[in-house]
């Protein structure tokens, strides 16, 4: 039986959406505990296992891939304390902090996402990018003309630009590629996926579809970071 969610999950995050404040919550943390956390980690160790045969820099210890549930509302109009869904994240080892290209896994009651690459690169990171697909833009296009990503996956979207990015030929072959802001893949799926004993399964299909992409990525990524050399060595580890 492969790890997957419940029924129970999904009435608790469905509820959470109607009771998202921490009395509701610290009540019902045993069901969290069991059916969200305990769950999610079984789903990330699953991964990782597969993970482990086509992107093993990426493979990390399951409490550091899994996100917090708790928001962050220091900056935000929106004090709700809690996420209502369930998040985890593999960026390749030594660049975690860096903008490294990797996986990303969200489960909600309103669907499942999974993405890859690099979904809002920091400005040193998106100029490396750029640059390195000016050069090789016909590589990139022809990973992303493959049948698997076509079948499973959305192209980079987000909020492209309207024009060449500055500094950036407007005639290059690679202009329409430059507009990208983000460089991740999505696939969605129903939330009730998450329910099936098969559900891993669904996710490292499209996982494995990304990671050409992904690998593509991080050469420029890595090269503009000072971790590289720790990244390659995998001698480093962050929470």
């Amino acid at each position: 039986m492969g790890a997957h969610f419940s029924e129970q999950t999904f009435d608790f995050l469905d509820e959470l959406e109607h009771r998202n404040e921490r009395e509701w919550f610290q009540e019902h943390k045993p069901i969290y505990e069991i059916e969200l956390k305990e769950r999610m980690l079984a789903v990330i160790a699953s991964l990782n296992l597969a993970l482990g045969d086509f992107a093993a820099d990426c493979v990390r210890p399951p409490h550091k891939a899994m996100m917090r549930i708790y928001r962050d509302v220091r900056f935000s109009n929106d004090k709700s304390p809690y996420k209502t869904h369930l998040a985890a994240h593999w960026p390749p080892r030594g660049l975690e902090k860096a903008g490294g290209a990797g996986y990303f896994l969200q489960v909600g009651v309103h669907g499942v996402m999974m993405a890859g690459g690099a979904y809002s690169p920091q400005p040193p990171q998106l100029r490396a990018i750029r640059d390195y697909v000016l050069e090789h833009h016909a590589e990139l296009r022809s990973l992303l003309a493959t049948p698997a990503l076509a079948r499973l996956a959305q192209p980079f979207g987000g909020n492209k630009l309207i024009r060449a990015p500055r500094g950036f030929p407007i005639d290059h072959p690679a202009a329409d590629l430059l507009l990208n802001r983000s460089w991740a893949l999505v696939s969605t799926l129903p939330g009730d996926v998450a329910l099936d004993e098969k559900f891993t399964d669904l996710v490292i299909e499209r996982f494995r579809a990304f990671q050409p992409v992904v690998d593509f990525l991080n050469v420029p990524l890595a090269a503009t970071t000072p971790l590289a050399q720790e990244a390659a060595t995998g001698r480093r580890w962050s929470a």
